[in-house]
């Protein structure tokens, strides 16, 4: 996108602020992780930088689940503004007793709107000291639930909230209104 995606506007909002308003209305305790803290200093929120110099997304859950002090966290990613409340919450729902539970369609997982064990801690070490970084590395010695295409329907039969925004392209599509915007 050659900008900061997080603060990219979605009807005049940021979002990150997306992300944040739905976030705030299930959980208590909020972590961004991000190499620039001082652009989030706004939000009432707790501000960590990558635990490695390793960046990729396995780093950035990694950071987060080190900073966590709750067992269960979902992941998201800052560039997926139309998060659903309801799905959210029947995810963490399914939790106990799983390392992750992630939605799945089709053959398509989705590893940043998932729900994390805090104690995969050591496994996503090992993993990133191998540098191995790929997230799907860590599925094989965790226990997935996987949130099947008929339950995720129940909560957003559109799917939108695994639209994430990478290109200009992708941008341009969710800002726009109307089909003459679109072409």
């Amino acid at each position: 996108m050659g900008v900061n995606k997080a603060f990219l506007k979605i009807d005049g909002i940021p979002m990150v602020e997306h992300v944040l308003r739905v976030l705030k209305g299930i959980f208590d305790k909020i972590i961004i992780v991000t190499n620039a803290p001082h652009l989030y200093t706004m939000y009432d929120v707790k501000v960590v930088t990558d635990a490695s110099d390793k960046r990729c997304p396995l780093t950035g859950i990694y950071s987060g689940l080190l900073n966590a002090s709750d067992e269960y966290n979902f992941i998201v990613a800052c560039d997926m503004p139309f998060l659903n409340a309801g799905l959210i919450s029947y995810m963490i729902g399914l939790a106990e007793g799983y390392d992750i539970v992630m939605p799945r369609i089709g053959e398509l997982s989705e590893p940043l709107h998932a729900v994390y064990r805090r104690g995969l801690v050591p496994v996503i070490e090992n993993r990133i000291k191998q540098n191995v970084r790929q997230i799907k590395g860590i599925f094989s010695e965790s226990l997935v639930r996987y949130v099947t295409e008929e339950e995720i329907d129940r909560y957003d039969r559109e799917r939108r909230s695994f639209i994430n925004l990478n290109t200009p392209s992708e941008y341009k599509e969710a800002t726009c209104s109307d089909l003459e915007c679109r072409n």
